[in-house]
């Protein structure tokens, strides 16, 4: 899995996240919603410490992660996280591996 994180996006997490020591951005997969792969579930994110990452990347400094537990929602995919200007907040987009 390869996660992807836009410029565009990089600059909303800095912008409207306030992270502490040790904390990072962690993906997830959520009851509810649908993605272009997933139907009932959509990708959650909150502020986290990573306990079991299953993927971390630090970009500039920002911590993004997908733990262990969540592997069923992202394997077989690639996740680029992109910024909607319609709507004002991240995208995420599923590309097949």
């Amino acid at each position: 899995m390869k996660l992807t994180i836009t410029p565009q996006v990089l600059a909303w997490f800095k912008e409207e996240i306030n992270l502490g020591e040790n904390q990072g951005i962690r993906f997830f997969g959520k009851v509810y919603g649908k993605t272009q792969v997933h139907e009932g579930f959509s990708v959650g994110m909150s502020v986290d410490s990573p306990e079991n990452p299953l993927f971390s990347e630090t970009i500039n400094g920002i911590l993004f992660f997908i733990e262990e537990n969540d592997e069923w929602f992202f394997k077989g995919y690639d996740l680029t996280v992109d910024y909607n200007e319609q709507l004002k907040e991240p995208a995420f987009i599923f590309k097949e591996i």
